[in-house]
């Protein structure tokens, strides 16, 4: 069993040391200042910078197909011998869209709703990037179950950030 790691950005470090990944995907806004944690190595840390909004805004830069392919990109290579840490600011929003995107894509046998409620299940904060999800549903072909499937579960309980999670993907 291979594991995805989401947290926070500051829970990131003491993230790391507890789980020892050896790559990072981080989902920030532009210009976010942050300390990759030392074993991680510089090529093996993804900085993907927008800002987490679910619809195009103004001055603001929205996910977009060309960040959904490069996490599918990252998680097709990753050596599952290690979790993978996945962080964005506040460990809510992204970094949980991420995690359900991936999970999704290396687990094409398993329904997208029995992962979204192992999502939940593993973090009652979760609330996943609506726009990420439904990007990644047309370019994996999944016919709006991704998003059906997030729109089940529905918005995760208030939190100032989340907590650090596991989601298990079989290798």
């Amino acid at each position: 069993m291979a594991y995805l790691i989401v947290s926070p950005l500051s829970k990131l470090t003491e993230t790391a040391i507890r789980h020892q990944p050896r790559e990072l995907i981080t989902l920030m806004n532009k210009g976010t200042p942050m300390d990759r944690p030392a074993m991680i190595e510089e090529e093996c840390h993804y900085f993907l910078e927008f800002n987490d909004i679910n619809e195009p805004q103004e001055g603001l830069i929205a996910p977009s197909e060309t960040e959904i392919y490069k996490i599918l990109e990252i998680a097709q290579n990753w050596n599952r011998a290690h979790p993978l840490l996945i962080n964005c600011f506040m460990g809510i929003s992204r970094s949980t869209a991420a995690a359900f995107v991936i999970a999704c894509a290396l687990q094409p046998q398993k329904s997208e709703a029995s992962i979204a409620r192992l999502l939940r299940e593993n973090s009652s904060t979760a609330t996943p990037n609506k726009l990420m999800v439904s990007l990644a549903d047309k370019i994996l072909d999944r016919g709006g179950r991704m998003r059906s499937a997030i729109a089940d579960i529905g918005r995760g309980a208030e939190a100032f950030e989340g907590t650090p999670f596991i989601l298990p993907v079989e290798a």
